[in-house]
Formats: C-alpha cells, structure tokens, sequence
C-alpha cells in the first residue's frame, strides 16, 4: 500500500534534483584548503583538500598538508603547581587514591564532547570543553570486573573515593590557549576554570521558584550544586557559552523507591531517573543521587546552562526558559528584528526539535543588558508536514487548550518542566534522535542530525511510523534535515523544509531518482547526499552528530556510532550549494572507539577544533583497547585536537 506521505517526499527529493542546475556556482574559498578555488562547475570541488581513507587504526588521521595537535587531554592540569596524570599508573589504580578527585578538579575533565570558541586576541582564545560523562571501565581496576558480575554497587560503596572523582571529571572546563606554531594550553591563565558536579549556580527563568524543587512562594530562586551530562553546547552573541545537560537521569538511581506526590510522580512520567540502580551508581556514596532520599534533586538537571568564560564572578545560570528534556545543544542566531533564537534538539528516539525566541532584542552597544536574555521569550516546537512546509508551535502556558490548569498544567514553569509532556499535548513530530544543529551564516538556513533510530518501524502507530521526516524503517545510520524559515527570519513561526543527506554508505544504496509510485518506508540501507549522484566522489558516513559551519556556507559533521564497513567515527564537510552540494569529503578519522564531537571553526577558518570522546570505548583499565594519544602503555585519554594546514598563517582575525 502505497503511504500518503510517499509522493510529497519524492517530490522533495526529486525537486532537489532539478534544483540543482539552478543553484549552480562556487561555495567560494574552501576552510582548511591549502589553495583557493576558481568558480570553475565541476572542475574542481570547493573543499580543496583531498579526502582522506576511511580507517580502523588506533590514531588521528588527516589529509597530508594538514596536521592534528592534541592542545588539552583528560588529566592535563590547568593551574600552575597541579601535576597532570600519569596515563601509565591508571591501570595499577592511581585515580583510587584519596586525593585523586582534588587532583581531576583542577585538571581537564574526561569525555570531551562540545566545544566553544571566545577568541581575545590574534593568537589567543578561551575554549570551553564540554565533560559528558564519566568513564569508570577505563578509570579503574575493578569497575569493569564489578559492572559485569553485577556488584557495581558494592564496588561504588566500598571506593567512595571514585564517585567522588567521577563527581570531579564531568562538567565543564574553560581554558585558555594560545598559538607558537600550534596551539597550546596556558597553564597559568586567570581564564582557567573547572565547572563540576559540584559548582554552585541558580535556576532561572520561569521554573526557578517552582515548588517542585522546594522553593517558597516570593522566595529566592532556587541554588543547585553542578553539572553533568554536558553534551554540546553554543555560544551567545553577548560572548558567553551554552551548555547542554543531557542523559542526566543515567545518574539518579532508585526511583521505585521514592515516595512521589502527585504533581512530582507527573514530572518524572517523560524524562524521569533510573528505577534501581544508576549507570554510574552514584546514590551508593552519595544521598543526593538516591530518588528515594532526594525525590525533587533530578528535576534540577537537563537544562542549558549559562556561563561566562571571561568573568568568574558571574553566576552560572540554568535556563529553564528553553525548556527540559536531553538537550544535545543550543544554537544561537540572530533575527531580523535582533531578537535571539536558539534551536534545540532532544536526543532520544521520537523526541521533538525546538526552538526558543528571546523576548527582548540583542543589545550590542550594552552588554550588560543581555545577561539575562535568555530567561523571557517563546519557546516552540516543530511540527513537519509531509508536503515540505512545517510550523512551530508555542509551548505557552494557555496558549493551548491542553496547556492549562485543564489539561494538568498550572503555570509557565510547569510547561518548560514537564516540556516534552507539553509538547506531545500540542502535537509535535517524534523524530530520530534529533541532535544538533547548525546555521548557515551565508543565508541562514538550519541544519538539524538525526543521529539514527533502528526502533523507527512501519507500523501505523502515533509515534512510530516512518513518515516524510523520518523516512526509513529502520533508521540505522540517521540523517540530516535542512529547514528554510519563512521570510528567512529566525523568529518565523513557518518553515520549508527537506531531508539534506540520507546517511550510509553510497556505494550500498545511492539515490539518483526516486520512481513516484513507491512508497514509504525507504529501506534501511537507502541513501541520499542532496541529490549528488557520484558514489566515486562522495565520503560515505553514518550516524551524524555535531554540526558546524564555515564562512563560506560548508557544513561540517562529526559522527557518533557505526560507521560503514566498521571503521571509525571522523569528521566530514559538505557543501550546502552548487554542483558539489552533497558532496561529502572526509576529513579526519578518529582512533579506535572514540566518538568524534565538536566542530568549532576559528574566525580565519584555517582551524578546526574537534573533541575526540571516549578512545576505546568498549575496553577496561586493565585492558584498554586504545592508547591514544599517548601511546605505549598508557590509558586513553579524551582530547581537544586541533586540525590546521601546516601553512596555517600565525593570526585568527580575518
């Protein structure tokens, strides 16, 4: 039976394919290219580097000309008079040691994820390094024996001392480097700061004095003690880093225990915590992760969080205008009108795209007065239509008949609360995963990944299906949409839209043409990179994860999961226009195990930072299947790595 949704998708499909001949022209000079490019059709593609090889080695790969420095790793020190770790004593038990977690507090943290870039001078920068998660199998002798003989509670309450470094290793850490033939840390920078588990910041906007977190009616907004889970992140006009807390409730552990009253039982309905024991075990060691003991402390967690990296005076501030839910990032761009708009995506499998309009407008002149911007506005989420047309629908307390005292909602906190059971009421489109996303800054046009969905199926169910915006059945290696606001505003309530790239592997499933009498589902191996026809030229990719852009309209991503053939995650561009539109060209190839995250640009556009996460995931303190970066017999660390020409010129300004 042939789907209603199957011809409009074609028709996009095919569209984009006639399309082409229209939207013909050079993407102009090629980030990371080692030599400009001359608007000849087809003469040559406008990233000018030569894609690398897909690979299986346990090393950071990149096109010959370039080259990739490590500037930060898990366990190097920020501060003068702090000593890094030794990679080589981890295995014997080293971060056991009582003051381990003193120590990783002023070192960098573990799982490098997001990444912000504040440049102060020509050869100097503030980069913010996101710390997802903890990573215990790699950190400790006896963590990987414990989780698969089912003690790792035990484990946990016998070694305090690893929550307590866990505690220490997620968050966030703001350093400043500079450049001397490559790009360093400075050790001994006022700028150097570590945000843990443990940094004290405060809840604002409309939930802040909710009672859900024991606040009183006209009392102080609420204080909370860290972050974690930081995922990816954004950057404000203003200058100030976004960062994402995401899979928070893997830390809370449990709940079936907790005696929950009514309105707290329906805030953990949709985004709630583990109901035994958490990933990490923490509620063994420490009471506040114990849902039972501390029923409202999970509610204070998956949020976008605020921070200044220039001035550690300021609070650090959770959003909760923006919504909760497991925010992957929060991209930031401006409006016609110079109000601010920020997408969000909530990765997990048939969660929703949103996006947040500030209010007020951006003020360039006075900087002081955007600090709390972001906590009055419109937040909305995405509604896709089938024909290409979508519309946003706004999360406002009575804006909607299902977001009133009727419908169990009492009041703007409420909604961004209880965000996903708001925006199932107004009736948004479950998605695959959806992540990040990136703006275009030539013409503002947002890109979205959907990393993947293998529970993506063709039953007729609400949530299930596949549909125009989800198009395979299964969907094993994710995709990437392209959304046109109307008017190109930012702050449009209606946009355009069509799927961007179809990811796998090309030269498995390439779609050239697509026949109108077929229908949805597309198979699982089906594959499209913007109508770009030629298998030959194209770096095939799957499960898309961080995006970026360059100044000349190049969309760049970085991967998280399988990719074809088994060999690692690495980073790709993509040009968004002309005859190469499509054609994706790999860039860097990971080591082995590491999901590759990031994707921040300098101003010259002659250097990439990439995070590399988790180097052989899958392997134990006692037996690690990667060393990077460090070689020989060290554990794999995390790392920030930077990606530039060997030419690179000295400067970032443009």
């Amino acid at each position: 039976m042939t789907s209603p949704h199957a011809e409009s998708f074609r028709d996009l499909l095919e569209r984009r394919l006639s399309r082409r001949a229209v939207v013909r022209g050079a993407a102009g000079l090629a980030v990371l290219a080692a030599t400009p490019l001359r608007a000849t059709p087809r003469s040559a593609p406008p990233l000018a580097f030569k894609p690398i090889a897909p690979s299986r080695a346990d090393t950071v790969i990149v096109p010959e000309g370039y080259r990739a420095d490590v500037v930060l790793r898990w366990g190097d020190a920020l501060f003068a008079g702090t000593e890094s770790i030794d990679p080589e004593t981890v295995a014997a038990g080293a971060l056991l040691a009582p003051d381990a977690a003193a120590h990783q507090a002023r070192q960098v943290g573990a799982s490098c994820d997001g990444i912000g870039f504040f440049a102060l001078a020509d050869d100097r920068a503030i980069v913010c390094v996101n710390h997802e998660t903890p990573e215990p199998d790699a950190m400790f002798p006896g963590w990987s024996e414990a989780r698969q003989s089912r003690l790792l509670r035990e484990f946990a309450a016998a070694n305090s001392q690893c929550v307590r470094y866990m505690q220490a290793s997620v968050g966030v850490s703001i350093a400043e480097i500079e450049w001397a033939g490559r790009w360093r840390l400075r050790a001994d920078s006022p700028f150097n700061r570590r945000i843990t588990a443990h940094t004290p910041m405060q809840l604002a906007g409309p939930a802040a004095r909710h009672a859900l977190f024991g606040a009183r009616p006209g009392g102080a907004p609420v204080t909370i003690d860290g972050t974690f889970n930081n995922c990816a992140g954004g950057t404000t006009p203003w200058g100030t880093y976004l960062t994402a807390e995401e899979n928070t409730d893997d830390f809370f552990g449990n709940l079936e225990q907790a005696a929950l009253a009514p309105e707290l039982a329906r805030a953990y309905q949709r985004f709630g915590a583990r109901r035994r024991d958490s990933v990490y075990r923490w509620e063994a060691a420490d009471p506040r992760f114990d849902v039972a003991r501390t029923p409202g402390e999970p509610l204070k967690f998956g949020w976008i969080v605020e921070i200044d990296p220039r001035d550690a005076a300021q609070p650090i501030k959770k959003r909760t205008a923006l919504g909760r839910f497991k925010h992957e990032g929060a991209t930031t761009t401006l409006a016609h009108d110079g109000r601010v708009a920020a997408y969000m995506g909530d990765d997990e499998a048939f969660e929703y795209f949103y996006k947040f309009v500030t209010a007020e407008r951006f003020d360039p002149e006075q900087p002081e007065r955007n600090r709390d911007l972001l906590d009055s506005g419109t937040l909305y989420v995405a509604k896709f239509f089938a024909d290409g047309t979508g519309e946003w629908l706004p999360l406002v307390w009575h804006e909607h008949a299902a977001l009133t005292p009727e419908g169990g909602f009492d009041s703007q906190g409420d909604v961004v609360v209880r965000c996903r059971e708001a925006a199932d009421a107004v009736g948004a489109t479950p998605l695959d995963r959806p992540e990040d996303v990136a703006v275009n800054p030539l013409n503002g046009r947002a890109y979205l990944s959907c990393t993947m969905n293998p529970q993506r199926t063709d039953a007729a169910t609400a949530r299930a299906h596949a549909d125009a915006s989800s198009p395979r059945s299964p969907n094993p290696s994710g995709h990437v949409i392209e959304l046109i606001e109307d008017g190109d505003d930012a702050a449009a309530t209606r946009f355009r839209w069509e799927v961007f790239v179809l990811a796998g592997d090309p030269n498995a499933g390439l779609l050239t043409a697509l026949p109108r009498t077929e229908g949805l589902p597309l198979p699982p191996d089906a594959t499209y990179y913007a109508g770009f026809a030629d298998a030959a030229e194209l770096s095939g990719f799957a499960n898309p994860d961080n995006l970026g852009f360059d100044r000349y309209g190049n969309l760049w991503i970085v991967t998280d999961g399988a990719q074809p053939n088994g060999n690692n995650n690495g980073c790709f561009a993509c040009p968004t226009t002309g005859e190469w539109r499509g054609a994706a060209r790999q860039l860097m190839s990971g080591p082995i195990g590491a999901e590759i995250c990031g994707c921040e640009i300098t101003p010259d556009g002659r250097t990439i930072f990439l995070s590399v996460q988790h180097p052989g995931a899958g392997g134990s303190a006692a037996a690690p299947r990667s060393h990077w970066p460090d070689g020989g017999a060290a554990a794999p660390r995390d790392g920030l790595i930077a990606i530039y020409p060997e030419d690179a010129a000295r400067k970032l300004g443009s």
